[in-house]
C-alpha cells in the first residue's frame, strides 16, 4: 500500500491508523521505518507512540539506541540503528529481551537481517512538498491487518 502523506498533520494521523489497525496485543511486533534523513521516520513514531497513551516527550533514540515506553496496550521499544555498525550489534542493544512489546526501528538497513523477523516494513520517501510512505506486510499475520483506505 502506498499512501502520499501532505503534511506533518497526515503523518501522525497516519500513525495512529497504523497502530489502530494492529492487535490488541502489541507484544512481539516489529515495524521497520525506513528513509532518508527527515522524511518522517521519526514523526511517524513519535506518533504511533502517543497514540497508544504516552503523554510525555519522545526524544530521538539517537544517541540512547533504544528508549522504552511501558503503557497500558503494551511496551513499545523505539529503536535507532544509525550508530550500528554491525548486525551483531543487535545482541548488546539486548534485541531478543524487546519481544515483549512492539518494536519501532528507525534505519533497519542497519541490520538487514531483521526483515526476516519484522512484520510491516515502511518506507518514508520525499515527493514533493510531501512524503510518501509505502508499507509492505512482512509477515502473515502483518498480510490480515485492515486499514483505511487512500485518500
Amino acid at each position: 500500500m502506498k499512501r502520499f502523506l501532505p503534511d506533518e498533520a497526515a503523518t501522525i494521523a497516519f500513525g495512529r491508523e497504523i497502530l489502530d489497525a494492529l492487535p490488541g496485543d502489541l507484544a512481539g511486533w516489529t515495524l521497520l521505518l525506513s528513509g532518508e534523513l527527515g522524511a518522517g521516520k521519526s514523526t511517524f513514531a513519535r506518533a504511533f507512540i502517543r497514540a497508544a497513551g504516552h503523554t510525555g516527550t519522545v526524544p530521538s533514540p539517537t544517541y540512547t539506541l533504544v528508549e522504552p515506553y511501558t503503557l497500558p496496550r503494551a511496551s513499545i521499544y523505539h529503536v535507532d540503528l544509525y550508530r550500528v555498525s554491525d548486525e551483531n550489534e543487535l545482541r548488546y542493544l539486548g534485541w531478543n529481551e524487546l519481544d515483549d512489546g512492539c518494536r519501532l526501528v528507525e534505519w533497519p538497513d542497519r541490520a538487514p537481517g531483521l526483515v526476516a523477523q519484522a512484520d510491516l516494513s515502511l518506507e518514508f520517501s520525499y515527493a514533493g512538498g510531501g512524503r510518501n510512505v509505502n508499507v509492505l506486510p512482512l509477515s502473515s499475520r502483518a498480510r490480515t491487518l485492515k486499514w483505511g483506505q487512500s485518500p
